[in-house]
């Protein structure tokens, strides 16, 4: 019966007559409640076989049974199979009912009940669709082992369709698998938008006739068409829970299942296998170390407050669009813009007061790093991406940086908009030797290390100014040793403007520039590179 419960919108609850209420309609009953269902009709039936004061008890203790219940006031129908009495009336009543449609904007979910291969067809599946619509030719992933495929034939209720919706009795005949690959339990849903999990808060209900339920008991957990084996945590309390009533508890599934939050689930007893209780979902990915009382507080945020804020606030450097989704089973077109979130770019949530100590934790490492080394422009972008936001987005410093006007991007570098380089008297001089020392050089420069020693200062401080320098573009460096003054890379450029188009060698460059080999290869090579010339073989052309 568990099996295709799930797809169940009214319930036709069949009560005889002459042998009142049985334990096993009183089970099916507490799992139509259990499983939320809303609508229902009771027919009492071999209402030929009794009398009319039997007949009358019979429909009392029906009304007494189901007080407080779904179906407290449906319509309850005395029917004969034999005589044909009260079918007509049983009928109207079916027809009558209206049942609450099902969602065909939302993804598409088919717990699949059973699965064979048709010759000539392949591998086909069938099952109830609970949401969303399938049509042929959709790409479709089988969860939770991951196999993709095709549709290539739906029926509904044995009649050949272009699209299923939700609701309906479903036949899919797949492209691309097997049916020994399929088997009960396994969800139809399109593909790599979900992830299966073995773990489950929920909120569970425990029936008031089962036995107490102890922290780790053993179960079976049902879900859709699916069965597997349990263990029930309790989170609120380790001691017993009391029949009838309900709490928070996580079920940790020996087997992966696609469930998302708001999907009912019934829970029976490892031995014997009886219904104790049921309930619904609420998370299918808590975070790993998490006391109980604040799990237990979490998870009543979850059950009466905006899943997007929960998740999202509690996540360390926002959520994007498509891990929501996942979590959730919203549309990505639903995930709006809460208050207290704040959307970035690329479809990323961020929780604004989570934006807001980023932004102050990034103004004091700057503020320390600007006190720690005054002469540099400020830190490296990369170097604080890597440090600071190890397992965030790349883009996630960048809009950070965006929305902090008190600092300022530059290329590489990130400083403080109040930071300036302010240079002591002998730094200033020790500037001015340096690129005296470059300028002087031409392009036959002495070697960084001897322009260094010959500053004044100590090399830390000397190394410091001289990247000042690199990154003003008064000085450009050409390679690992070599660096040059703004003036003479200048003067070089004027010089092969005047023979654009011309082809030289390694040799005539030396003699335009009056330089050797030591310095002719790296200048060339940076040429190269600023594409003002290029080589071809062992010749190279003026752009």
């Amino acid at each position: 019966m568990l099996a295709g419960a799930s797809g169940i919108d009214v319930v036709l609850l069949v009560v005889a007559a002459d042998e009142s209420i049985k334990p096993q309609t009183r089970e099916h009953f507490d799992i139509c409640r259990l499983l939320g269902i809303r609508h229902g009709i009771i027919a009492l039936t071999k209402s030929d076989l009794v009398d009319q004061d039997i007949l009358d008890l019979a429909r009392l203790e029906v009304e007494e049974f189901v007080q407080g219940s779904f179906l407290e006031g449906a319509p309850i129908i005395p029917v004969s199979a034999t005589t044909g009495a009260g079918l007509d009336q049983l009928r109207a009543a079916l027809e009558a009912t209206k049942v609450d449609a099902r969602s065909l904007s939302r993804h598409p979910r088919l717990p699949i009940d059973r699965s064979f291969s048709m010759r000539g067809h392949g591998a086909v599946v069938t099952g109830t669709l609970i949401a969303g619509s399938l049509a042929l030719h959709d790409e479709v992933e089988l969860y939770p082992s991951g196999k993709r495929a095709r549709i290539r034939g739906l029926q509904v209720h044995g009649a050949a369709v272009d699209r299923a919706r939700a609701g309906e009795r479903t036949a899919v005949n797949l492209a691309g698998v097997d049916s020994v690959d399929v088997h009960r339990g396994m969800v139809l849903a399109p593909p790599g938008i979900f992830h299966a999990t073995q773990q489950v808060d929920c909120v569970f209900d425990l029936l008031p006739g089962a036995h107490p339920l102890k922290h780790r008991a053993p179960v079976h957990f049902h879900a859709g068409t699916a069965e597997v084996e349990a263990q029930a945590r309790l989170i609120a309390s380790l001691e017993p829970m009391k029949p009838g009533m309900r709490a928070h508890v996580r079920f940790s599934l020996r087997e992966p299942l696609l469930l998302l939050p708001g999907d009912r689930f019934i829970v029976r007893m490892f031995s014997p296998v009886v219904t104790i209780g049921g309930g619904f979902v609420l998370d299918i990915a808590a975070p790993a170390r998490i006391r109980r009382a604040a799990l237990d507080q979490r998870l009543t945020e979850l059950e009466s407050g905006d899943r997007v804020t929960v998740l999202v606030g509690e996540s360390q450097f926002g959520m994007g669009i498509a891990d929501l989704v996942a979590r959730t089973g919203m549309l990505a077109a639903e995930i709006a813009e809460p208050s207290g979130l704040v959307r970035l770019s690329e479809g990323w949530l961020i929780a604004s007061d989570t934006l807001e100590k980023l932004v102050a934790k990034f103004r004091g490492i700057l503020k320390e790093f600007h006190r720690k080394n005054p002469l540099q422009p400020g830190a490296a972008k990369e170097e604080l991406r890597s440090r600071e936001l190890a397992g965030a987005p790349p883009f996630l410093l960048d809009a950070l940086l965006a929305r902090a006007k008190d600092i300022v991007s530059e290329g590489d570098i990130v400083r403080l908009a109040s930071h300036r380089v302010a240079l002591k008297q002998d730094e200033e001089e020790a500037v001015a030797k340096i690129e005296a020392l470059f300028r002087d050089g031409g392009l036959a420069v002495p070697s960084t290390s001897e322009v260094l020693a010959k500053s004044g200062i100590e090399p830390a401080r000397a190394r410091s100014l001289l990247q000042i320098l690199l990154k003003n573009r008064r000085l450009i460096r050409v390679g690992d040793e070599l660096i040059y003054h703004g003036s003479a890379i200048d003067a070089l450029r004027r010089k092969l403007a005047d023979r654009k188009g011309a082809r030289f060698s390694v040799p005539e460059f030396k003699d335009w520039t009056g330089v050797s080999r030591k310095y002719a290869i790296p200048l060339l090579e940076f040429l190269d590179r600023e594409r003002l010339t290029r080589r071809d073989g062992d010749v190279r052309i003026i752009l």
